[in-house]
């Protein structure tokens, strides 16, 4: 279903920053911080809570310069409208759709210090499944992972691939960060084995 710019890019963002404010979150740990400003890091959550991830990693991001990866689906064109009225950076493209374009820029995002918004199992899953791509970015570049487990109290689930939950108004969320340090890889096996090991840790599936 079609949906016109005047409602991504104006009703949707309103609505969005109303619902978040209305949360109760909790973050843990309560003193967490982002990297150095120098640093670059990826911020990463599930699809299917993106109706916090994204309020959640402006709110983190204080005012420092965040960009978000969004597929270049029609739902992909909605978010992105939606995000750059919140403020993001864009960077248009998935695994399977302009993925060298977008690991380009990732990187120089990156490298100049941005904070990168992806959700590792998008744009069509396999469902909360870390990709690879993410990590070997994260591994190349030396830049840390900070992945953001979402546990919401009340929600909304809708019937689609990544079970996309909207929490209810005033309900409480509980935010997990976990920084994670990305090694280096010897093999492309190795690269697979640890995106799993993140996958069954992180997942509920």
């Amino acid at each position: 279903m079609a949906i016109s710019p005047i409602l991504s890019r104006h009703i949707l963002p309103s609505a969005l920053s109303l619902l978040y404010r209305s949360l109760r979150i909790k973050v843990s740990p309560s003193l967490f911080q982002l990297p150095d400003k120098e640093k670059g890091c990826i911020l990463a959550f599930w699809h299917g809570r993106m109706a916090v991830g994204w309020l959640l990693t402006h709110s983190l991001a204080n005012g420092r310069r965040a960009a978000a990866v969004a597929s270049l689906s029609k739902d992909g064109s909605i978010l992105s409208d939606t995000l750059e009225k919140l403020g993001f950076q864009l960077i248009r493209g998935s695994s399977s759709k302009g993925g060298a374009k977008v690991r380009s820029a990732m990187q120089e995002e990156l490298q100049r210090g941005t904070i990168v918004c992806v959700t590792p199992d998008g744009p069509r899953g396999p469902f909360e499944r870390f990709k690879y791509g993410t990590v070997r970015i994260a591994s190349e570049g030396g830049h840390p992972i900070i992945f953001a487990e979402i546990e919401l109290s009340a929600s909304r689930r809708l019937n689609s691939w990544d079970r996309f939950a909207i929490p209810l108004p005033f309900s409480r969320v509980h935010v997990t960060l976990h920084t994670l340090t990305i090694p280096p890889f010897s093999s492309e096996n190795e690269l697979r084995a640890f995106s799993e090991e993140l996958s069954e840790r992180f997942g509920h599936a």
